[in-house]
């Protein structure tokens, strides 16, 4: 990474599209699988909001999902780079964050899940990607540098902040400030309260009616996507 000297306190840690390509689109698809998981467990609400995750004080969280009468949540910690799946009855289990294949994780967060009696199937190909490799063979994407994934996270830090700064000024309907995994963006919406016409769709590998239920109502979005050719 050419950013190695970023000074991490910085107002807004410089993390360049180039610098971590490969890292980033290893973790957006790391996202996906667990972004998956809470939606295999939690309950339906409007919007696909009972599926993202939240920016926390080390990384991004599922924050706590009902199973079987307990709770369960997985967190990404981007400070000490581990997974940690941790239950209502004490229990825990963790997967490295570490150079490996999306194949690997994948195995690991099922066979960790299992291990804490929370055997879990989901839809295991990505969404918004093209091409989406099934999770399970997925070896082409196995990079990941902890100094971008931490310098990721501080940015996340500082745009959750001002969402809510954004978010809490407004009496309507309005969206947590969430992480959506499709698109790996952070992100908040305010609504009319009007229907809107039906969206199109075209997201790669994501079906029509899937953006339909996102798009369901007019609407007004702002977030930050770590895209782009220059800067993050």
């Amino acid at each position: 990474m050419a950013e190695q000297g970023t000074d991490l306190s910085a107002a807004w840690p410089r993390l360049r599209w180039a610098d971590w390509v490969d890292t980033r689109d290893t973790l957006h698809l790391w996202t996906q699988v667990i972004g998956k998981v809470r939606m295999a467990h939690a309950p339906m609400v409007n919007h696909w909001w009972h599926v993202t995750l939240y920016v926390s004080p080390r990384g991004l969280t599922t924050s706590a999902i009902p199973y079987r009468g307990h709770a369960f949540e997985i967190e990404f910690d981007f400070v000490d780079h581990q997974l940690h799946i941790r239950t209502s009855e004490g229990e825990r289990r963790s997967v490295a964050l570490a150079p490996k294949p999306v194949a690997a994780f994948y195995a690991e967060t099922m066979d960790a899940l299992s291990g804490l009696g929370i055997p879990t199937r989901i839809h295991a190909t990505p969404n918004e990607v093209d091409p989406a490799i099934p999770f399970a063979q997925d070896y082409e994407h196995a990079s990941y540098d902890p100094r971008a994934v931490e310098l990721f996270w501080r940015q996340l830090l500082r745009v959750n902040r001002a969402l809510t700064a954004f978010r809490s000024g407004f009496v309507g309907k309005v969206s947590p400030v969430h992480f959506f995994w499709g698109a790996m963006d952070l992100a908040c919406t305010r609504f009319s309260g009007r229907p809107a016409p039906p969206h199109p769709g075209g997201a790669p590998n994501c079906p029509a009616w899937v953006m339909r239920e996102g798009y369901s109502h007019e609407l007004a979005s702002c977030g930050f996507w770590p895209g782009g050719g220059k800067e993050g």
